[in-house]
Order: structure tokens, then C-alpha cells, then sequence
């Protein structure tokens, strides 16, 4: 596959049972053979990405001391401020030429989960900046639950089978800058090549050239998304659920031409995770003579874990 397809979610949530079987055979092809889709007719609305956008802006555009103040030690980065550099790529010592910005979830009626994540952080100077970090989040979660439900179906499970893992799951909401490139750099990309560790990923701000995926032939194709699309892929997590059946395809964003180096780029992913104790073993289903089972029994928040680790965000 050489391009990136497009499907319509409304055709999942029509009620019409010959649309949704169309979204579920058309996504469940793209993600066994390229692992991306970009995706019209999600939750968002264009004021509310207008307004994050507005807001994620502001925040990067704050002096350094201030963004600083939110750069919250031992949490392995897990909300709040991360600055420039500071996360690379599995397998490379260079840091990625970004900076970003972490919301994680906001927990519903389980004081364990409370316990358990990080609180958000909220940034005194900007008073709409987390109200619409949380409402994006919200609409975010909701597309996901959507989308993963049209897997579980493509998989043969039940509808609603990620539903409960993922209600008070481990997600995150990433807005990240990548500053304008002041000089040549050494070695470094604004993101290198990596694949995600969750179930599937939510980008939005694919919409101009920099974002690439890589094919089955290790070609790279650029992944470009319509201004009412975002972009979804398949992460780790699902990757090694399904035994591969479902491709994590390695992806990364490339320094812009020279004469553009002065602009910055935003990019907003939302990584959805499960609660930590989904277990991930490989699905009965996925596993027959010719795709023996690829992969040992672990939970997720095992998997998260060990991933933070190679990421250099958690420190041993």
C-alpha cells in the first residue's frame, strides 16, 4: 500500500449496518497493511481545534522560566511541561528538536486511578488552557472508543470488548512544538523514526508536509491529512495483541527544507492506553499454523514501563 486510505466514522455511527461494516472492512485492511488511516467525521469540531491550537500556541510562546515551572520532576514526564530535547527515540542518544506538553486523564469514580496517575497541571497564566486541553481530550477519547470498536469487530470480538480497559485508561493528549531549526543539526530530526507504544494513536496537525510513514518495502511515504481529517495509527500495544495482525508502522517527522526553517510546526497526538492491567496477551484469534504466537504475556502497564525506560523519560 502507497497511500494513506481515508474512511468516515459517520459511516460507523450512521445505524445503517452496510455503512459500518464498510468502515470496519476498510479500516481493519488499512491497518493489516500499512497500520495508518486518515479519518473524517470524528468528535472535534473546528472551534474546539481552533481554540486548542489558540491555547497550545500561547503556552510555547511563554519565556522559558515560566514554561520551566511546569517541568514537574519524578513522573517520568507524564503530565506537564517536557522541554526541548529532552526525549529521543528508541534506540538513539540524540534528543528529538521538540518540546511538548502532557494532559493525562481525567479520572471518573475510581479512587484507585486517582492514586495511580499523576495529577494534570494546570498553568495559572493561560485560564482557558487546561478547560480546552479537557474538553479536546474528552472528543479525542470518544473517536478512539469509536474506532476501536470497529476493530474489535474486524478481530471477531465483541463490540464493546476494549470499552472497559479503556474507560479511566492511561491516556495522554501531547501537544508539541517544534521550534523554528536555528542551525544545522547534528544528527537530529524533530522526531525519528519510532513506532508508538499504545493501542492506537489520534494526530491531529498532520496537515502539511513532515510526517512519513514507512511501508512493508521500508519506502517512505508522506502522511498528509485533509484540514478536517486526523490521522490514526495502530501503536505497539494492539500490534502485539492481534500478533502483528495489525500493523504498528515505524513513522517519524522530518526536518522541513532549509528556507523553512524558520517556522515552527504543532503537532497534537493523543495516545490512547489502556488501564495498566489490560493484559496483552496475543488473541486466540490471531494465532494459527502460519502466525504462530510472536510475542510473551505481559500487562500493559508492564509494556508502558519498560518502553519509558528505552525513552530515557523514566531513569532506572
Amino acid at each position: 500500500m502507497n497511500v494513506i486510505p481515508s474512511v468516515n466514522l459517520q459511516d460507523f455511527v450512521s445505524g445503517d449496518p452496510v455503512r459500518k461494516q464498510k468502515f470496519i472492512d476498510e479500516i481493519g485492511k488499512a491497518y493489516e497493511e500499512i497500520g495508518f488511516v486518515a479519518l473524517k467525521g470524528h468528535f472535534l469540531d473546528d472551534k474546539l481545534v481552533e481554540d486548542l491550537y489558540e491555547e497550545i500556541k500561547n503556552f510555547f510562546s511563554l519565556p522559558l522560566d515560566q514554561k520551566e515551572k511546569y517541568e514537574i520532576p519524578g513522573i517520568g514526564g507524564q503530565r506537564g511541561y517536557v522541554s526541548f530535547g529532552k526525549e529521543s527515540a528508541k534506540g538513539q542518544k540524540q534528543g528529538d528538536l521538540k518540546e511538548f506538553w502532557h494532559f493525562g486523564q481525567y479520572v471518573e469514580d475510581d479512587p484507585v486511578r486517582m492514586k495511580e496517575y499523576p495529577k494534570n497541571v494546570t498553568v495559572t497564566e493561560l485560564p482557558k488552557f487546561n478547560e480546552v486541553g479537557k474538553e479536546a481530550y474528552a472528543m479525542l477519547e470518544k473517536t478512539a472508543k469509536y474506532v476501536l470498536r470497529a476493530l474489535a469487530l474486524h478481530l471477531d470480538l465483541e463490540e464493546t470488548y476494549f470499552d472497559n480497559y479503556i474507560y479511566n485508561g492511561n491516556s495522554i493528549l501531547r501537544p508539541i512544538h517544534y521550534p523554528p531549526i536555528t542551525e544545522e543539526p547534528k544528527n537530529a530530526v524533530r522526531a525519528a523514526a519510532h513506532g508508538d507504544i499504545n493501542l492506537i494513536t489520534l494526530l491531529m496537525g498532520a496537515q502539511g508536509r513532515g510526517l512519513q510513514v514507512q511501508n512493508h518495502k521500508g519506502e517512505w511515504l508522506d502522511a498528509i491529512a485533509a484540514p478536517d481529517e486526523l490521522m490514526i495509527n495502530v501503536g505497539d500495544m494492539l500490534s502485539r495483541h492481534t500478533n502483528n495482525k495489525l500493523k504498528s508502522t515505524i513513522h517519524r517527522v522530518v526536518n522541513p527544507p532549509k528556507e523553512l526553517w524558520g517556522t515552527s510546526r504543532y503537532s497534537i497526538p493523543f495516545f490512547m492506553h489502556p488501564i495498566s492491567e489490560m493484559k496483552l496477551d496475543v488473541l486466540e484469534s490471531c494465532i494459527d499454523k502460519d502466525h504462530p504466537k510472536q510475542f510473551e504475556d505481559i500487562t500493559a502497564g508492564e509494556f508502558l514501563h519498560e518502553r519509558l525506560l528505552e525513552l530515557g523519560l523514566i531513569k532506572k
